[in-house]
């Protein structure tokens, strides 16, 4: 059974999710501060938050068990991602869930600061009647600049078109083409800001676009520019704006987040005139809410079950692939890791992997966590997984190159591992035969075909007669069974690798014993 916790209040769909799944129990505790938090969290599997709950790396300390952190909503940046995927745990958010009403919001934002909707509705709920003091300006033949060009944005941009309007778009992360088929002029975040009527914030929230509209980017705005915020409040320096309000440079601030939240009584933006303000309401519809709540859950039970891993944001390759086809190159991958492990004299110093295959932009990824994974699960103390493997081969001083060749004349899907050492390197190649049929077909100069999986002997031997039978001899006098054996030879050395399933694993007494064979050169067991 896996164990969830929910810390946040969760939309009963989502709740009805777990509450169906057969292998899930599940806590709702949403009154846990951080302390209560860490008291709590090391019995979960999984932890499903909203904003309310800083996942900060004492929490994931106290975490032994945790394997997820499912995020309802977009923005993680209550979530330690760097402790989170040292300690392996994925991180995942939900973005599609709440596109269209954050899409929405903004353009409802776009149109009040525009029309002046708040300040005239609280004119009229005391009793003026003041049309002349309301004046306002169309949408339509204006420019709307749009910082950060991903699903939100791209949401915005097709509305805002409807009303006539013009976009310049900023994201360094983004092609000509997505431009082209979006009818959107791609621009740098200095020529966007100068060139609009209105500026809207889509990005998330890092060091890097932290107070990303400081003064010094609010005066490259045209005069009288209006600003909008629907995606983090840390994006805008709270005071720059406010500053840029009283002296006329802004004509209006729309904006739904705020770097604290809620935000403090001298917080320069709240009760400004010219700022339409709302409390972070930017995925607050029911079927936002409905819709996030539902696929948090959906995506956590999946990656406990080892099914699927949808928007992680911290794995080492898109958590969007189809792991169907995807699952069986990582194993592969995970099996090569293991073998040049066991294999390597002393400490691996840099490892190359390379994928031939049609779609190897889709597998190198994948892959190359698998192979990670494998090569240091086996000296590491704590838990390694596809997520924190690359990361910890980088502290180890591991080296790590990624590549993609064409695919090979010999067999289609192959992938290659190559290890380094101190004065030596070996290189092993595997296949995946159909769906999932993963094979070994060459260890350094040795080809063959072999069954990477359970317990496997391997065996350097001089390829002089009987040296079959005796190794048969020996397992069997042990009551060690061989499965299935497959062999390459080097005729030039007259030298043999041998690569020998078996039912059960052999003692140490049994091992020693191979090893005084006296055409026996190395013998060692590897479990995949």
């Amino acid at each position: 059974m896996y164990r969830i916790l929910v810390s946040d209040a969760l939309g009963q769909p989502g709740l009805d999710v777990l509450e169906h799944a057969e292998d899930v129990v599940f806590d709702v505790r949403t009154d846990l501060d951080e302390s209560g938090l860490i008291e709590a969290i090391s019995d979960y599997d999984a932890l499903i938050i909203r904003s309310g709950t800083r996942v900060t790396s004492d929490v994931l300390d106290a975490a032994p068990l945790l394997r997820v952190v499912g995020r309802a909503g977009v923005g993680v940046d209550n979530v330690d991602i760097e402790a989170a995927t040292r300690n392996g745990v994925i991180v995942m958010n939900t973005p599609n869930a709440n596109t269209i009403a954050t899409a929405e919001h903004t353009m409802a934002l776009l149109l009040a600061t525009s029309r002046h909707i708040a300040a005239a509705h609280g004119s009229m709920a005391v009793g003026r009647w003041e049309r002349s003091n309301y004046s306002g300006q169309e949408l339509h033949g204006r420019t709307l600049g749009i910082i950060g060009f991903g699903r939100v944005g791209r949401l915005v941009a097709a509305r805002a078109q409807a009303f006539g309007m013009d976009i310049l778009a900023y994201d360094p992360y983004v092609s000509e083409s997505i431009g082209r088929e979006t009818k959107v002029t791609l621009a740098n975040l200095e020529d966007v800001l100068s060139g609009s009527d209105y500026v809207t914030l889509h990005t998330s929230l890092s060091d890097e676009t932290r107070n990303l509209m400081d003064a010094e980017r609010i005066a490259l705005m045209r005069d009288g520019a209006v600003l909008v915020n629907a995606a983090r409040g840390g994006l805008v320096d709270q005071s720059a704006a406010a500053a840029a309000l009283d002296s006329g440079k802004l004509k209006s601030v729309g904006i739904d987040v705020f770097p604290t939240e809620p935000p403090p009584s001298d917080n320069p933006l709240v009760g400004h005139p010219k700022v339409v303000h709302t409390p972070h309401l930017g995925a607050s519809t029911f079927e936002a809410q409905r819709d996030v709540a539902i696929q948090v859950a959906e995506q956590v039970i999946s990656a406990l079950r080892g099914k699927q891993i949808q928007n992680s944001v911290n794995l080492a390759f898109a958590g969007d692939v189809d792991f169907d086809h995807v699952m069986p190159y990582i194993r592969l991958g995970e099996k090569l890791g293991k073998l040049q492990f066991a294999m390597a004299p002393s400490g691996i110093r840099s490892v190359e992997i390379e994928v031939h295959a049609s779609d190897a932009e889709d597998l190198i990824r994948p892959v190359a966590a698998g192979v990670l994974k494998g090569l240091i699960d086996g000296f590491m103390p704590q838990t390694v997984n596809y997520v924190n493997a690359p990361v910890l081969a980088e502290e180890h001083g591991i080296k790590i190159s990624r590549s993609i060749g064409i695919d090979d004349p010999d067999y289609k899907n192959q992938v290659m591992c190559r290890v380094t050492w101190e004065g030596g390197e070996r290189t092993v190649s595997g296949v995946v035969f159909g769906q999932d049929h993963p094979r070994i077909v060459q260890i350094s100069g040795y080809r063959f075909e072999a069954d990477p999986s359970g317990i496997v002997l391997m065996m350097l031997n001089s390829d002089v007669p009987g040296v079959v039978g005796q190794v048969g001899t020996v397992l069997g006098d042990f009551g060690v069974n061989i499965a299935e054996w497959r062999l390459g030879r080097d005729l030039e050395r007259h030298e043999a690798l041998s690569f020998i399933n078996l039912d059960t694993k052999p003692s140490a007494e049994a091992l020693e014993a191979l090893r005084r064979l006296p055409a026996v050169e190395k013998a060692i067991v590897v479990e995949l």
